[in-house]
C-alpha cells in the first residue's frame, strides 16, 4: 500500500498571524512523512494574498510569495485577488521568484496562449510511479480580467478539454479549485474520474471533507484557522482509498516567537509604505455615522474619476482619521479595501428607487462581509451631485431628477456584486475602472 499524503490550504487573505504556526507544522508534516517513506503534497487553493496587509501592499505580492517558497508548496491556483486585484504586470511577475508550480487552466494572454509563467496542469510521479495529475481553476470573473488585459475562460469548459490528456497521463486527478463549493459538488457529479477537489473562494469548511460519488471534497475555511490534510491509500491496482481532515491551527503546537514573527511581517510592509503622500494643515476627523469632510473628499473624487452625472459611498468605508503628514501606510490603515469605482448608467426612476434606499434609517447599521469589504458596517451615506429637500425630493447637480432621464452614478463596485438595491444594478450598464482602488482615488484627491 502506498500512502499519498496532500495538505492545502485556502483563503489565506494575508491573515499572517498564524501563519508561522503552519509553517512549522507543514515543515515537521514533511518530514515525518519522508522519514516513514511516504508521499508528501502541498497545494494553495488561492486569496492566499490579500493587499490589505501592508506587507502585501508593500512588496506587490513578493513577500507572500516569499513565504509560499519558504513553506514548500508544491503548486499553488490563483484566487481573485491574486488575479484581479493586481495591475497586469503586477500579476504578469508576481511568480517570477516562485519555487513552485501555478496552474491555472482558464487563465490566457490570449485566445490560444498561457502566460510562460503557469501550466494548465501538472503531472507529479512518486517513487513508486503512481502519476499524479494536478490541475487549477479559478473563479469566472472574466469581464474584469478583461479590464486588466488578460483573457479568462469558462472553468467549466476548460476541465472538460484537459480531461482527456489528464486522464491518459494521471493515475489520480486533483483538481485545485478556486471555484467554490456549489460549482465544486457539480463537478464531482459531472466528473467521477477526479479523486479529490480542493476547494477555495467560498471559504467552506469541511472537517471530514464530502463525498460524491468517487470524488472527495476538501476544503479549510478562511484566514489560516485550519490547514486541510486528504490522505490516499493506493495499491497495486492504483485502487484508492479516500481520508480527509482538518487540523484546527489554534490547537497545534506553540512555535518560539510566533507573535513576534507575525509582528515583524507587519512591520516590514509598514517601514516600506512609509512614502509621504501629503501634509494636512487640518484633521480629517472620522465617524462613519455623520458626513466628515474625509468622506465627502473620497466621494468628489470617485465622481470625478468616473466622470459621473453624480455619485454616494457608505461612510463605513474609511475606517480612521487622517492628521499631520499622510504616508502610504496611512491610506492603506483607513482604507484598506480591494475595491475598485464604477459607474453605472440608471433612468431617473431607478437612480430614485436606489437613492431611497440609502436613505433607510436602517441602512448606517447594515452589517456587510464580503463583496471586498474591508470594514463592518454600511455607515452613513455619502453623496456628491445628489442633493434631497424637506419634502425628499431628489436633486442632480442642482435641477429636480427627472424619472425619464439618463444618468450615470459613480459608486463603489462592491454594490454590483452583492444583494442591494432590489436587483436594479446586475443587467445595467456598468464601466469597472481597474486596477485603481478608493485608496488611489483618495491618494489622487489629497494630492490635489
Amino acid at each position: 500500500m502506498e500512502f499519498i499524503h496532500i495538505y492545502h490550504t485556502n483563503d489565506l487573505h494575508s491573515h499572517l498571524k498564524r501563519w508561522p504556526r503552519i509553517q512549522h507544522f507543514l515543515t515537521s508534516k514533511r518530514t515525518q512523512h519522508e522519514e516513514a517513506g511516504e508521499e508528501f503534497f502541498l497545494f494553495d487553493i488561492g486569496d492566499f494574498i490579500d493587499r490589505w496587509h501592508p506587507l502585501s501592499e508593500a512588496t506587490q505580492g513578493q513577500g507572500n510569495i516569499e513565504l509560499l517558497n519558504d513553506a514548500g508548496y508544491t503548486a499553488v491556483t490563483i484566487g481573485n485577488n491574486e488575479g484581479i486585484n493586481f495591475p497586469y504586470e503586477g500579476l504578469n511577475h508576481l511568480y517570477d521568484n516562485r519555487d513552485f508550480d501555478v496552474s491555472v487552466a482558464n487563465l490566457y494572454i490570449d485566445k490560444s496562449q498561457h502566460p510562460s509563467w503557469l501550466k494548465p496542469y501538472y503531472i507529479y510521479q512518486t517513487k513508486r510511479g503512481t502519476r499524479i495529475g494536478v490541475i487549477g481553476l479559478t473563479a469566472y470573473f472574466s469581464h474584469l480580467y478583461d479590464l486588466l488585459g488578460w483573457k479568462l475562460t469558462d472553468p467549466i469548459e476548460e476541465l472538460k478539454k484537459w480531461m482527456g490528456p489528464l486522464k491518459e497521463e494521471a493515475d489520480i486527478i486533483i483538481l485545485l479549485s478556486h471555484l467554490g463549493l456549489n460549482h465544486d459538488e457539480r463537478i464531482a457529479v459531472d466528473y467521477p474520474e477526479i479523486d479529490v477537489i480542493l476547494g477555495g473562494h467560498t471559504h467552506h469548511t469541511l472537517p471530514e471533507g464530502k463525498q460524491i460519488g468517487r470524488t472527495l471534497i476538501a476544503g479549510a475555511g478562511k484566514h489560516g484557522r485550519f490547514v486541510g490534510q486528504v490522505t490516499l491509500q493506493v495499491d497495486d491496482r492504483k485502487s484508492i482509498r479516500q481520508q480527509a481532515k482538518l487540523y484546527n491551527v489554534m490547537e497545534l503546537p506553540a512555535v518560539k516567537d510566533e507573535k513576534a514573527i507575525a509582528k515583524e511581517f507587519y512591520r516590514k510592509g509598514k517601514k516600506l509604505l512609509n512614502q509621504k503622500i501629503t501634509t494636512l494643515t487640518n484633521e480629517f476627523s472620522h465617524n462613519p455615522f455623520q458626513v466628515t469632510e474625509l468622506s465627502q473628499i473620497l466621494c468628489r473624487a470617485l465622481k470625478e474619476w468616473c466622470d459621473a452625472d453624480c455619485a454616494f459611498i457608505n461612510g463605513g468605508l474609511i475606517l480612521g482619521p487622517l492628521s499631520g503628514t499622510v504616508t502610504a501606510y496611512d491610506l492603506l490603515t483607513i482604507c484598506p479595501h480591494p475595491i475598485n469605482p464604477c459607474k453605472i448608467q440608471l433612468s431617473g426612476a431607478e437612480l430614485k428607487e436606489v437613492l431611497l434606499e440609502t436613505k433607510d434609517p436602517n441602512w448606517p447599521q447594515r452589517q456587510i462581509a464580503g463583496l471586498g469589504f474591508r470594514g463592518t458596517i454600511m455607515g452613513i451615506s455619502v453623496y456628491d451631485g445628489i442633493t434631497f429637500n424637506d419634502n425628499n425630493a431628489i436633486f442632480i447637480n442642482e435641477s429636480e431628477l427627472n424619472l425619464d432621464q439618463s444618468y450615470t452614478l459613480a459608486i463603489p463596485d462592491m454594490f454590483t456584486f452583492g444583494h442591494f438595491f432590489k436587483g436594479v444594478f446586475p443587467n445595467k450598464k456598468k464601466q469597472y475602472f481597474l486596477p485603481e482602488f478608493l485608496r488611489d482615488l483618495l491618494k489622487w484627491k489629497l494630492q490635489a
